[in-house]
C-alpha cells in the first residue's frame, strides 16, 4: 500500500496541485489502492477532496471529505465496470465540470462561451452565439469572434467599445 500511496502523490504533484485544488479519486468498487493512497496524502497536505464510487462506505468513501456514492447495483457482466458503474461515474464527472464552468464564468445562458475555436463547426457555433447575443451580421459577428478569440472575450470586447 505504502508504494500505491507513493505513486499516485509523484503523479498529482506532477499536475502541481496546491491547496486552491480539489482532488476528486474515482474507483468504482471503492478499494483501489492507488486512488485511496492519493486521497489520502491530499487530504493530508490540506487539499480539498472527494471521490466517486459505487459501493457504500467503502475505503475511499471513508478517506475522501466529500464522497458520492452512486449505488447502481452488481453489473451484468461481473467485472465489467464500464457498463453501469463506469457510466454513472462518467454522468457525475461531467455535472461537476458543467457546473465548475458555469461557476467559473465560461456558460451565458445555456452557451459555453468560453469554448476554444479549435475547428470550422466551433467558429460557426461561436459566431451564431454573437449574432444571437448582440444581434450582429453574420460577418461582423465572425470577423469579432477571429479577432478576440473566444465568445466571451468578443462579447466583453464589444460591450467596451459600446460605453
Amino acid at each position: 500500500m505504502q508504494r500505491m500511496i507513493k505513486m499516485a502523490w509523484q503523479e498529482l504533484n506532477k499536475h502541481n496541485i496546491t491547496q486552491l485544488d480539489t482532488v476528486i479519486g474515482i474507483a468504482a468498487s471503492g478499494t483501489t489502492p492507488y486512488v485511496i493512497g492519493g486521497i489520502m496524502e491530499a487530504r493530508k497536505s490540506g487539499i480539498l477532496t472527494g471521490c466517486i464510487t459505487c459501493n457504500p462506505n467503502s475505503e475511499i468513501a471513508k478517506a475522501a471529505e466529500f464522497p458520492i456514492e452512486a449505488i447502481v447495483g452488481p453489473e451484468f457482466i461481473t467485472g465489467s465496470t464500464r457498463l453501469k458503474a463506469g457510466t454513472a461515474q462518467k454522468m457525475i464527472l461531467n455535472m461537476i465540470t458543467t457546473t465548475l464552468m458555469i461557476k467559473l464564468g465560461k456558460v451565458k445562458g445555456n452557451k459555453m462561451i468560453n469554448m476554444q475555436l479549435t475547428n470550422k463547426k466551433l467558429i460557426q457555433r461561436g459566431t451564431i452565439m454573437l449574432m444571437e447575443e448582440l444581434g450582429l451580421k453574420k460577418e461582423d459577428a465572425q470577423a469579432l469572434l477571429i479577432k478576440n478569440g473566444s465568445v466571451k472575450k468578443a462579447i466583453d470586447a464589444h460591450n467596451k467599445t459600446k460605453k
